[in-house]
């Protein structure tokens, strides 16, 4: 498996490990709290992964950015969270971040 692919898995495992969060009640509901802490297992392996072969930098942020993104967007979808042209804006700017990011480290 190649290092983009262990990026994206972390993020992906981190987004449901975070999602799992607020379920889990303060870890006091077994099931979420599993997922949760297995999700951020996972994630972190799959992040080591991927810092063998890509920068640690550019990693972390991609990782992270993502994350902020995606988990906003659960919080809007899923928790019924606000939604306001400020939280829009600045979410779009991580995600643009996060773009320009993985575009400048495939070119270098």
């Amino acid at each position: 498996m190649n290092a983009w692919t262990y990026l994206l898995l972390g993020i992906l495992f981190e987004v449901s490990a975070t999602s799992t969060l607020k379920l889990s009640e303060g870890f006091t509901k077994p099931l979420p709290t599993t997922i949760c802490l297995l999700g951020f297992c996972a994630a972190l392996y799959a992040l080591s992964k991927a810092v063998e072969t890509l920068e640690i930098g550019v990693v972390y942020a991609i990782w992270s950015g993502a994350g902020i993104v995606l988990i906003a967007l659960i919080g809007i979808v899923f928790y019924g969270e606000t939604v306001n042209l400020a939280k829009v804006f600045f979410t779009a700017l991580v995600l643009i971040g996060v773009v320009g990011l993985q575009l400048q480290s495939v070119h270098a």
